[in-house]
């Protein structure tokens, strides 16, 4: 039988995950979900904080599935595409309603430019989910893209 051999392995994306939420808790921020994708989209973990929204998990999964499926940050699809409203429709009718296009979503690489998953967050304002995806993501020996938080919500 022949094992599969994942870049984001459990153990990282648990990592990643619990790095978001600290950080959530230490800046007090409300109630988080975090969703963690492999590169092929398929859901590696999941955690939501007692008194997250039971749409936070689908909007999290939304973001990170719209970053991994555009190849961007869900930010930097929002920033390109808010002139483009129809474009938008558009890609939430082909994602069968799995696209989020506010920050938060943040693809997660190995050795520069490889895409090996995509973290979501939702349950703050987006700067702010994407804030603990961003932190969730440099506590590990992978990198984010993007590789900086918008700091304008400080």
């Amino acid at each position: 039988m022949m094992k599969l051999k994942p870049s984001l392995t459990l153990d990282a994306a648990s990592i990643i995950m619990d790095s978001a939420l600290t950080y959530a808790r230490a800046e007090n921020m409300l109630p988080m979900t975090v969703v963690i994708l492999d590169a092929g989209g398929k859901m590696i973990a999941s955690k939501s904080e007692d008194g997250s929204g039971i749409m936070r998990f689908n909007i999290a999964r939304g973001k990170a599935w719209g970053a991994l499926g555009m190849g961007i940050s869900s930010r930097l699809i929002r920033d390109r595409l808010s002139a483009r409203p129809t474009f938008v429709t558009s890609l939430a009718a082909v994602a069968d309603g799995q696209f989020v296009p506010v920050p938060g979503g943040v693809l997660v690489l190995q050795s520069g430019e490889t895409v090996i998953g995509a973290v979501g967050v939702s349950g703050d304002t987006s700067e702010k989910d994407e804030y603990c995806a961003i932190t969730g993501i440099l506590g590990t020996n992978f990198l984010s893209e993007p590789s900086a938080p918008d700091e304008k919500w400080r």
